[in-house]
């Protein structure tokens, strides 16, 4: 639409399948994974919503297992890579920021924010303790370098990992631009190459949507941080979330769409 580089068209799809946010939970991913696998089709495209790591304790193995999806429906339906889709959410964004921390103008108080959302976990599944780099945090900006040199080269070591964050997406459409997905919402005053960082943190009373979105008569998200009950996510919402409180539930939803909007099924982990 905008901008290429940030947004995806999903073309000619028989069946676009969403994963709302999986925040490390790697065993509730395995039911997921598997039924996904046995019912995918090859004209299907599917998007992950965003925050596959963070709060949980296996954010490394969790996203290794989707890049192994990936890996496995493309070889198995000869996909193209814009088939399957990662969006950013705010999980991948804040450890974004954490690869880059010597460039934070505060890394103490920026690193403690992030720690208290949930950041720390995904850090201590590559192998890294939270006392090392709060310490490192306050030592200059040389220090800080080197720490996060070591992060990177972490990252670097399980495959595909570094591709992820280098290739997330901001939102994506279907063609005929009746359905769009994000993580957590949009400012529906504006277009979506003027939404900044809403896709990933929200936007005030975005689930009390009830008009389309500039073309867009469905809106689906990944992420929502208040509880809501699952018996709101009806055919007729124009916002369909795939996620649902509290995090200890360790729920997995998502969801099966057509191009025009309409939902299929949804679905969560077994």
């Amino acid at each position: 639409m905008e901008d290429t580089s940030n947004f995806i068209e999903l073309n000619k799809s028989q069946k676009i399948w969403a994963v709302g946010s999986i925040h490390s939970n790697l065993e509730s991913f395995k039911s997921i994974k598997k039924y996904i696998s046995e019912n995918f089709g090859k004209d299907d495209k599917l998007i992950f919503l965003g925050n596959i790591i963070g709060l949980g304790d296996n954010s490394k193995e969790t996203l290794s297992s989707v890049i192994d999806l990936r890996f496995s429906l493309m070889s198995k339906f000869k996909l193209k890579p814009e088939s399957i889709i990662f969006l950013r959410g705010a999980q991948e964004e804040m450890f974004t920021k954490l690869l880059q921390l010597q460039l934070a103008p505060n890394p103490v108080e920026i690193l403690e924010w992030m720690f208290d959302h949930g950041v720390n976990e995904t850090i201590k599944s590559y192998g890294f303790s939270e006392d090392e780099i709060k310490d490192v945090s306050t030592s200059g900006t040389i220090k800080i370098s080197k720490w996060t040199t070591r992060l990177n080269k972490a990252v670097q070591r399980n495959p595909g990992h570094t591709q992820y964050f280098l290739n997330l997406k901001h939102a994506a459409y279907s063609y005929t631009k009746k359905i769009l997905f994000v993580n957590r919402g949009v400012d529906i005053t504006r277009p979506l190459s003027a939404q900044n960082d809403c896709f990933w943190w929200g936007f005030q009373n975005f689930s009390k949507i009830t008009e389309p979105y500039k073309t867009f008569i469905r809106i689906v998200r990944g992420y929502e941080s208040k509880h809501l009950n699952n018996s709101k996510i009806s055919k007729n919402n124009v916002v369909c979330t795939l996620f649902k409180q509290p995090l200890s539930n360790k729920s997995i939803l998502c969801g099966i769409f057509k191009e025009n909007g309409e939902i299929l099924d949804l679905f969560e982990n077994n």
